[in-house]
């Protein structure tokens, strides 16, 4: 086993190091996140960093880099409170990496990448047309991280458009079946392979495989 101390971490060359740091936290979800500025200029970025904050309300959050250079998704955000974001999955992967190339804040990704808008009514950000599970969300909060000038933008989903076999009895989304990708480092994509679904878990008691419907394979049930 390789052990690298924190000195030697200081003295990497910084994009080795990037590389390294950004491929610890393992296979991170693959979203597109489409917004619009109030001049009806589209815009699509690709993140790595969009996490859950809670169902109750339904809360999503993903990072942004310091904004000492433009950060057309941050600033599309503050103009309009609105923002999609749209998973990615194995029919457009190379497409949506593209859109991570630094195109002026007049050009559209869409255009740039071949990637097809998709409007609803009440909505003032653009979906992609080609992501099957997308969702809208209204800006609610964004909490600067101050060791490293970063930014946490949190917003609260309105909206979810997603394929309907997907989603299952208990509410389970089959992300796997969507042809979901995930990224590991900067620049690996990956597609998925289920091990299984397990019961929730209780202290002494062994958790069981379950259905992808969340039922017990061995045809009893359980509490939940």
């Amino acid at each position: 086993m390789k052990h690298l101390s924190h000195n030697e971490l200081l003295k990497m060359d910084s994009r080795y190091r990037a590389q390294l740091i950004n491929s610890l936290s393992g296979f991170k979800s693959a979203n597109l996140i489409g917004t619009r500025n109030k001049q009806n200029h589209n815009n699509l970025a690709i993140f790595s960093s969009v996490v859950h904050l809670g169902s109750s309300p339904a809360l999503v959050g993903f990072i942004t880099r310091p904004d000492i250079v433009e950060r057309h998704t941050l600033e599309n955000i503050l103009q309009t409170k609105q923002f999609t974001i749209n998973q990615v999955n194995e029919s457009f992967w190379q497409a949506a990496h593209q859109t991570s190339a630094r195109y002026n804040a007049d050009q559209s990704e869409f255009e740039q990448t071949g990637l097809t808008p998709y409007n609803v009514d009440g909505i003032n950000a653009p979906f992609v047309k080609e992501s099957h599970l997308k969702y809208a969300l209204k800006l609610r909060e964004i909490v600067p991280i101050e060791l490293n000038g970063t930014q946490l933008v949190i917003g609260e989903i309105t909206d979810i458009i997603c394929d309907e076999v997907a989603i299952k009895a208990d509410g389970y989304i089959d992300i796997e079946s969507l042809g979901t990708v995930a990224i590991s480092g900067l620049d690996s994509y990956h597609t998925s392979q289920r091990l299984s679904r397990l019961s929730y878990a209780k202290p002494e008691v062994q958790p069981r495989e379950i259905s992808l419907d969340g039922q017990a394979l061995d045809g009893n049930s359980f509490e939940i």
